[in-house]
């Protein structure tokens, strides 16, 4: 007999809705900063290809804020590293929002390192508490703070394109959006418990805020274990999260190669208008943050390893037909498959690698599978680019659909512990607040 979910009090309660509503505003600060891309271009008054060195501050700040996400969250807990990606987010966009109103490229990229390097802090960090509120409730919650992600970016578009639309100036637009980040990352971290992930034992005072954050997932229990670049390194010994780690690889380069890709491939691969390859893109995103918002009750009937496997191969089903299709239409409704079997397959293995088996305690193992998703995120999709210069985009887009088969073959390691516990959600769509 089934144990039954354990009930939310209020402070879980906020803390989970606090994750989701900040998740939100970094997903509509992220697509606004995007919608806006041509008129900061505009502004500048620079070429395409010095654009690109602009936007280089970007990856920059990003892969730098991912790698020390890890080790900060282990030091010092998750609030903390929340709180200093909030401020840095804050502050690359009041900093892009002045580069670009006084039409100076440096400061549009020391903006966009600062943006970037509070995305990646906030990102990894929120992952280990998303798994530490999973872990918690015995139910679904990765999913959908990455649905609210994915929805934040779908707002930001819209709102983007509409201020586009009116000529509203860049700079203001960019401003009021820091505005809005830093009034809730201020109500995040006030609800976000303190020590999430940190290494040290909790005690005194801390126990009561910290303790619940500690025993759901496990961070505080192998302190000595996990520290410095040695305890990173040491969790890859574990064969299982090895497998989870390529899993996420493959499924975070699938979704990296959309975003960076998709309106482009379908302009320059279909002869698509490029208001055509925007919507599709949109598509894209609606489709991710539908699979995101839906996938919980798939989640608790099948488990991770038979969703995902089926995500994976959902996936590979729309790429390949936007790559070998003559139908540029056809093409365009294939973009609904590739979103819907990529948008489980970064949280799911996120939660899997979170569950604290084996060696290293679950924070290290979170953030590690995390950095590794990032990385190729952010990584892996460029690279793309240098490959499509010799054999055209369409058929780069091969490698996605390579990865994408390989990731479905091994996604047994995303089995469930035996300890582990059974999530258990209602029958109807989970809560949000």
């Amino acid at each position: 007999m089934k144990n039954p979910p354990p009930i939310m009090d209020s402070a879980t309660r906020r803390w989970r809705a606090a994750l989701f509503l900040f998740m939100l505003a970094t997903g509509v600060s992220m697509a606004s900063w995007v919608a806006r891309t041509p008129a900061v271009r505009d502004a500048l008054e620079v070429s395409t290809g010095a654009m690109g060195l602009v936007l280089f501050g970007l990856s920059v700040g990003s892969m730098a804020g991912v790698l020390a996400s890890g080790g900060l969250v282990r030091r010092h807990g998750g609030r903390l590293v929340i709180a200093l990606g909030a401020v840095l987010l804050v502050a690359g966009l009041l900093v892009i929002a002045g580069g670009a109103a006084l039409e100076v490229s440096g400061g549009v990229f020391g903006g966009l390192a600062l943006f970037g390097a509070g995305m990646g802090l906030a990102e990894v960090a929120f992952n280990i508490e998303g798994a530490a509120v999973e872990r918690t409730l015995g139910r679904p919650v990765l999913p959908v703070l990455h649905g609210c992600f994915s929805l934040g970016t779908v707002v930001g578009a819209l709102l983007g394109m509409g201020l586009t639309a009116v000529r509203f100036p860049v700079g203001w637009h960019l401003a009021a959006v820091a505005l809005a980040v830093a009034a809730t990352g201020v109500w995040t971290v006030r609800a976000v418990p303190e020590g999430t992930g940190r290494e040290s034992a909790v005690t005194g005072d801390a126990a009561g805020a910290a303790g619940r954050a500690d025993a759901a997932g496990s961070g505080a229990g192998a302190g000595g274990r996990t520290g410095g670049v040695r305890g990173q390194l040491a969790v890859w010994r574990d064969r299982r999260l090895v497998l989870i780690g390529l899993v996420v690889l493959a499924m975070a380069f699938a979704e990296g190669s959309a975003n960076d890709w998709l309106p482009l491939l379908m302009v320059d691969g279909h002869g698509t208008g490029a208001t055509a390859g925007s919507l599709t893109f949109m598509l894209f995103a609606v489709a991710m943050t539908t699979g995101r918002f839906t996938g919980g009750p798939l989640l608790v009937r099948y488990g991770p390893a038979a969703v995902v496997r089926a995500s994976a191969v959902v996936a590979a089903v729309g790429v390949a037909l936007v790559v070998f299709s003559g139908s540029a239409l056809l093409a365009g409704a294939a973009v609904v498959l590739w979103g819907l079997g990529a948008s489980l397959g970064f949280p799911v293995t996120i939660s899997a690698a979170g569950e604290g088996a084996g060696p290293g305690d679950a924070s290290a193992r979170v953030a590690a599978v995390s950095t590794a998703g990032y990385a190729a995120f952010l990584v892996g999709p460029p690279s793309l680019g240098f490959l499509a210069d010799h054999v055209g985009l369409r058929n780069a887009m091969v490698v996605v659909l390579v990865l994408l088969g390989g990731a479905a073959l091994i996604t047994g390691a995303l089995r469930r512990r035996p300890d582990a516990p059974v999530p258990e959600v209602p029958a109807s769509q989970p809560d949000l607040v």
